[in-house]
C-alpha cells in the first residue's frame, strides 16, 4: 500500500509539473476541434464531443469531417493526442521508476529471482 501511495503522490506532483504543457495541448485540441465544428456547421457540444473521440484516437465516426481542411485538422487533433497521452504514460513511467528505485534492493531482487527461477 505503501508502493502505491508514493507512487500516486509522485504522479500528481509530476503531472502538476507538466500542467502548463498538458493544459496548453488540451486547449489546442479544443480550439481546433471548434474551428472544424463552425466550418462543419457542428454544435459547440458536438464540436467538444468530436475533438476528445478524434484526440483519443478512437474515431466512432458517428461525427467526421467533410472538408480538406477540416481533415487535416483532424490529423493533427489526433498528433496532438497522441503527444498528450504518450507526456502522461512517460511521467507514470517515471513515477513508477522513481519509486521502485528508492524502495526497492534491486540487488536483493536479482537474487531472489535467480534463486526461485533455480
Amino acid at each position: 500500500m505503501k508502493f502505491t501511495l508514493d507512487f500516486l503522490q509522485l504522479f500528481v506532483y509530476v503531472l502538476y509539473l507538466a500542467s502548463p504543457l498538458l493544459l496548453t495541448l488540451l486547449l489546442i485540441i479544443i480550439l481546433l476541434g471548434q474551428i472544424v465544428g463552425r466550418k462543419e456547421s457542428w454544435t459547440w457540444l458536438d464540436s467538444l464531443y468530436w475533438s476528445f473521440i478524434t484526440s483519443t484516437t478512437v474515431g466512432y465516426g458517428d461525427i467526421k469531417p467533410t472538408g480538406k481542411l477540416s481533415k487535416a485538422l483532424a490529423v493533427f487533433i489526433a498528433f496532438m493526442g497522441l503527444l498528450f497521452t504518450g507526456i502522461v504514460v512517460a511521467l507514470a513511467y517515471y513515477s513508477v521508476a522513481e519509486v521502485i528505485e528508492s524502495r526497492v534492493d534491486l540487488h536483493e531482487l536479482t537474487e531472489t529471482v535467480k534463486t526461485i527461477s533455480k
